[in-house]
């Protein structure tokens, strides 16, 4: 007998005749003898009505009342999937956070899972329940609800998994799995049996919006299997896993990108110790990441310093910018929101030469001029004017034979 833990998003339980399905799906699966534990979000779009709920009361929301807003979205869900399966004649039991005991920081609006008591879940699988448990949430050592940020229902199930040493974390979502790169943006693109949690932990980083980060960090660190499947349709999935030697083969299994972002160049800066620190200090404490960075250093001691943020950082940054140019003796502060970063990843590439030169090749044969590179052991990321977003990914995904299995 297997203990899963299934993780539905908000589009899997997004009206009474999916939460239904998903009922059917969880019979099938307690029927078979396996232990299950059910995370789910809210409905589509719920969480989303209740925060503008709450603005249409006080313009910025006192974070803790709207923790204790937004939570009520996924006790619904919990509650209604219980409901049904109570209906199946099979026996359920429905959790919201606080109840479970998952116990957070006090960081509202983006708590952090500090521990979890499983003894009323694993109770309750002994008598052969499936344990719904509402994501999302959780309690402070006060009582106070708490809730974990945007995606994450994920972290909640992930969380769950390490704590109950499940076989498997399975994260049910809209698409059937995680792949090579966004279908939308290349037809040909293939969906992984497969991948690596440094893998995936650079595709959800780059801009892949298949699963939460956070998830798969606390995936990464207890050593959960992740699989990823689509509600909607039976399949395999994406399995997230170590390292194997099978996997050695493939040089790079998947290509990301990312329109959020904006360069900003300060030119004509002195070039003395402490000028970056100069630089971004003020951007760090207007708690606005930074995430690419380039310094070239000309023959007149000056230097010329470009970093990407966010596009919606942008407009702040250049401000903040410019208001310190002067001050560090520098030429002119120079910006650019129409650019967008794509990223080659795979652990395959440690082991073999010749990739980033490969990468550069495929670009410059399509015209496309490179204006910022990054790289780590198994990404490579480079920075593009936005109009050659689709051109720059098809090409790569072609150059490094992605579409064959």
């Amino acid at each position: 007998m297997a203990l899963y833990v299934y993780k539905f998003g908000g589009t899997s339980v997004g009206s009474v005749e999916r939460i239904k399905a998903v009922a059917e799906r969880v019979k099938k699966v307690h029927d078979a003898g396996d232990s299950l534990v059910v995370v789910l979000s809210a409905m589509s779009g719920e969480t989303n009505r209740l925060i503008g709920l709450a603005k249409e009361m006080q313009e910025h929301p006192n974070e803790r009342e709207l923790d204790a807003m937004v939570s009520t979205g996924e006790q619904v869900t919990v509650a209604l999937l219980s409901m049904r399966l109570h209906e199946l004649g099979c026996p359920a039991c429905s959790y919201t956070g606080t109840q479970v005991k998952i116990l957070t920081d006090s960081s509202f609006t983006k708590a952090r899972i500090k521990d979890i008591d499983d003894k009323r879940i694993r109770a309750d699988l002994a008598e052969g329940k499936v344990v719904v448990v509402a994501g999302f949430q959780g309690v402070d050592e006060d009582g106070n609800i708490t809730t974990l940020g945007r995606g994450g229902s994920d972290t909640t199930a992930v969380a769950l998994a390490a704590a109950l040493k499940a076989d498997e974390c399975h994260i049910y979502t809209d698409v059937d799995g995680v792949y090579t790169t966004d279908p939308r943006v290349e037809p040909k693109a293939r969906r992984l049996d497969r991948i690596t949690f440094e893998e995936m932990l650079e595709m959800a980083s780059l801009g892949s919006k298949v699963l939460q980060i956070r998830s798969v960090e606390f995936a990464g660190k207890y050593n959960v299997a992740l699989r990823v499947l689509s509600s909607f349709a039976e399949g395999n999935g994406t399995l997230i896993t170590y390292e194997e030697s099978q996997m050695e083969s493939a040089l790079i299994s998947g290509i990301a990108f990312n329109r959020d972002e904006a360069k900003l160049t300060i030119t004509g800066v002195p070039d003395l110790p402490g000028i970056a620190f100069k630089i971004l200090g003020p951007i760090a404490d207007a708690n606005i990441e930074v995430d690419m960075i380039v310094q070239n250093i000309a023959a007149d001691a000056t230097t010329d310093f470009t970093f990407t943020v966010h596009r919606n950082d942008f407009s702040r940054a250049k401000t903040i910018l410019e208001s310190i140019c002067a001050d560090l003796g520098a030429r002119k502060v120079t910006g650019d929101n129409n650019i967008v970063k794509v990223s080659i990843v795979g652990v395959g590439m440690r082991s073999h030469a010749g990739i980033a030169s490969t990468m550069f090749k495929t670009l410059a044969d399509e015209g496309i001029n490179i204006q910022m590179i990054a790289t780590s052991e198994i990404k490579i990321s480079v920075v593009v004017d936005e109009k050659y977003l689709e051109l720059a990914v098809r090409s790569l995904h072609s150059a490094f034979g992605l579409e064959q299995a």
